[in-house]
């Protein structure tokens, strides 16, 4: 479309890089011509170089102009401008090149000018690409995974041996970005809104400024108008002084007397404490364990959901780009751990609890609770996004009765969603609002704590910020309940110990069996 709304089937995106990142995906590009699946075509009109791509049929055209690291922030800013007006005939959108996923200084630099210049609302119709030509980047930085998550996950790469379908990843996100915002794209209209509300900020900013300014010299005057009166004063205590010099020694000893009395205080004190360490020993690292245990139906995701989370907390990117599908069930309890944001983080993996008619498997139970000593701090509650079932409407009902009535005050619901759906992701807070009651029901009791994971390859870099969410609420939780572990009381502690050392030794004769069948 063009500036002024006029309806065309050819997107044009203005390309924001380096003059090599250009290069590079050009030269990719031009060396990937051989197959079918896509067809280029480089032209040039001025200082603009263009390159318009045809995949399975689609058109989109890429708009470029030189763009060096030595350039001023008003050159680069000029340079945009410059392609942006130019495309007069097609949708405007934003382009970004990174290589190989690695986040630098420059490409931060560009997104700055760009925000700057045509206002915050640009992010809206930014896409992510990284040309892979080289070496790739094995873990994403935190600053480009918060500008992945402000760009609604639109973040995809182009690699020599597959460049069709990174082009196929980038015309979906560019059809999914308008369906969203709008299929006029970021338009002539929006860049004078966004410099007339520059022009109010830098007016604001410089009223602000000046009341800033009085402030500070009110404060000035305040200040000295103190200073006559602390001078006033002392002036005053020396006059006092004069004439008081034996209440001042009196005062003196009296004031000798009581320290000394607090010293001794101080000295029994101290020498309780000390006493006490010595009886209680020196604390374990139990204290920085985190045990959560992932509860839900057959197929919701729990597996898929504690592999995805040991990754992303772990900052674990696979360079192959590898899709998540959903695991198998589970059969059995079993937890992982890893070393995440300073504490160790216990995952209990589990199969359902109870049978079709509701009986609690207890032996499952107990199992999932010696797994997660001294926990468990954290239930967490899956559910795919989509589907909500008669058994999932009974599950907390179920649940309270196996671990007890505070169940719900230390779970939180996590929502899965996978690729075999064939529909964009709807934002998780617009899918609670319109969700049955029953289900807003349950997410009430749980105190409104919820989270989302995709577990999907098209949202593949989305689910690192996702991730670093659910962490950070799971502390939240746990901090909100001082640190303690929640208390099961239909087991007691020792049990839990047992059966924990029951499973212990059982894996440990598993193994012993199992190298024995290997030495056969």
């Amino acid at each position: 479309m063009s500036h002024n709304g006029v309806a065309n089937t050819r997107p044009v995106m203005v390309v924001l890089s380096m003059v090599e990142e250009w290069a590079s995906l050009k030269s990719l590009l031009q060396d990937s011509t051989g197959e079918e699946r896509h067809q280029i075509t480089f032209s040039s009109q001025g200082a603009q170089q263009i390159c318009d791509l045809t995949v399975e049929d689609e058109l989109i055209s890429l708009h470029y102009a030189d763009l060096k690291e030595e350039m001023t922030e008003e050159d680069v800013r000029r340079v945009i401008d410059g392609v942006f007006k130019a495309c007069t005939d097609g949708i405007s959108s934003f382009l970004l090149l990174i290589p190989g996923g690695f986040y630098t200084k420059r490409e931060r630099r560009m997104v700055e000018i760009l925000q700057a210049h045509f206002g915050a609302d640009v992010l809206k119709y930014l896409v992510i690409l990284s040309v892979e030509a080289g070496q790739v980047a094995d873990t994403l930085d935190d600053t480009l995974l918060d500008l992945i998550k402000v760009c609604d996950g639109r973040y995809c790469r182009v690699t020599a041996s597959a460049a069709s379908d990174g082009l196929r990843a980038l015309l979906e996100m560019v059809d999914f970005m308008l369906a969203e915002h709008g299929v006029t794209g970021y338009t002539e209209a929006m860049l004078a809104a966004a410099r007339k509300q520059s022009a109010e900020d830098s007016a604001m900013k410089m009223l602000k400024q000046k009341v800033q300014e009085a402030e500070e010299r009110e404060q000035a005057f305040k200040q000295l108008v103190e200073q006559r009166e602390e001078k006033r004063a002392r002036e005053m205590e020396e006059l006092k002084a004069k004439h008081a010099e034996e209440r001042r020694k009196e005062a003196a000893e009296r004031q000798q007397h009581e320290e000394k009395r607090e010293s001794l205080e101080e000295a029994v004190t101290s020498h309780r404490a000390v006493l006490q360490l010595q009886m209680t020993g020196p604390d374990d690292d139990e204290t920085k364990k985190m045990s959560v245990i992932l509860l839900g139906l057959s197929g919701s995701g729990k597996s898929s959901a504690l592999n995805l989370i040991l990754q992303r907390a772990d900052n674990q990117y696979p360079a192959n780009g590898s899709t998540h599908e959903p695991a198998p069930s589970t059969m059995f309890c079993e937890k992982k751990e890893v070393f995440a944001a300073g504490r160790r983080l216990v995952l209990v993996d589990t199969p359902e609890l109870w049978d079709e008619d509701g009986v609690e498997n207890v032996e499952l139970v107990k199992d999932c609770l010696a797994l997660a000593l001294p926990g468990p701090h954290v239930f967490l509650l899956v559910l795919q996004v989509g589907r909500f079932t008669q058994g999932e409407c009974e599950m907390l009902g179920q649940l309270q009765k196996i671990f007890g009535r505070e169940f719900a005050e230390h779970a939180i619901i996590l929502f899965v969603h996978f690729d075999g759906n064939k529909y964009r992701p709807q934002k998780i807070n617009d899918y609670v609002a319109s969700a049955h009651s029953t289900l807003q029901e349950l997410i009430r009791k749980c105190g409104s704590r919820f989270y989302e994971l995709n577990i999907t390859k098209s949202q593949n870099a989305l689910s690192y910020p996702q991730v670093k969410d659910l962490l950070l609420g799971m502390n939240k939780l746990v901090a909100s309940h001082g640190g303690r572990a929640y208390s099961v009381r239909r087991f007691s502690l020792q049990e839990r110990q047992g059966r924990s050392k029951m499973m212990e030794e059982r894996k440990e004769e598993a193994l012993e069996v199992n190298s024995l069948l290997r030495d056969d």
